[in-house]
């Protein structure tokens, strides 16, 4: 019976210090992967500007896609998904022109409904 009593809390100890040895280890495991997460996504931003360093343009260069343009609005949207929405600037003209990439079934009509919402006269 005394045997039993001291093995017991022997064997409590042990199973404590597996257990916490378990989580250092799932701890150092995940750490070690998000380190080196972030490391390959700095790599990964430092190739893409020493890549669009590297690209020939003498016009426009789409910062996200690199495609060199004559006009930003030329510029595509990055992802197939989306549809690129022309916003023309104040006096309307295209040339100056903002461009939007949404997704989605309503493709631009979202984008020219909450333009005529901002550009509505305020009341007074």
């Amino acid at each position: 019976m005394l045997k039993s009593i001291t093995i017991l809390p022997l064997f409590f100890l042990l199973s404590l210090q597996l257990v916490s040895a378990q989580f250092n280890f799932f701890e150092n495991m995940w750490g070690q992967q998000q380190q080196h997460q972030q490391h390959q996504q700095r790599a990964g931003s430092s190739q893409w500007a020493a890549y669009a360093d590297s690209v020939s343009c003498s016009q426009y260069l789409c910062p996200d896609t690199l495609d060199c343009v004559v006009r930003p609005s030329d510029c595509p949207c990055p992802n197939a998904e989306d549809v690129k929405c022309v916003v023309p600037d104040m006096e309307g003209s295209l040339y100056d022109a903002t461009v939007i990439c949404t997704r989605g079934q309503d493709g631009c009509a979202e984008v020219e409904k909450l333009l005529k919402k901002g550009s509505k006269p305020k009341k007074k």
